[in-house]
């Protein structure tokens, strides 16, 4: 068994409040999940304007499919118009860990 994270730095684009940040966010938190039945949720920066730290995870017992679904969603969201990525932590942990 293995699992693989994805933890996305993002920068919003003209957001004033909480309000337009998650109005940002959702979709792109919902997009993943149904595209690809991964874990996904805002992990951080909750509080700030501007920032946004979306945390997924995804469980494969082959390691082909696990980097396909995890490049498939890092390209997804790379390619949100609405959204600059500041940066990528990828982490794929096996059951030998």
């Amino acid at each position: 068994m293995y699992v693989g994270t994805l933890s996305f730095d993002l920068l919003l684009g003209d957001v004033h409040s909480l309000k337009e940040k998650r109005s940002l966010v959702r979709p792109i938190v919902a997009e993943l999940h149904r595209k690809y039945a991964v874990s996904v949720a805002e992990t951080g920066n909750q509080d700030l304007h501007r920032r946004a730290e979306i945390g997924l995870a995804v469980v494969s017992g082959d390691t082909g499919h696990l980097t396909d679904v995890l490049d498939r969603c890092e390209r997804l969201v790379a390619g949100r118009p609405e959204v600059e990525l500041l940066s990528v932590r990828r982490r794929i942990h096996s059951a030998d860990d």
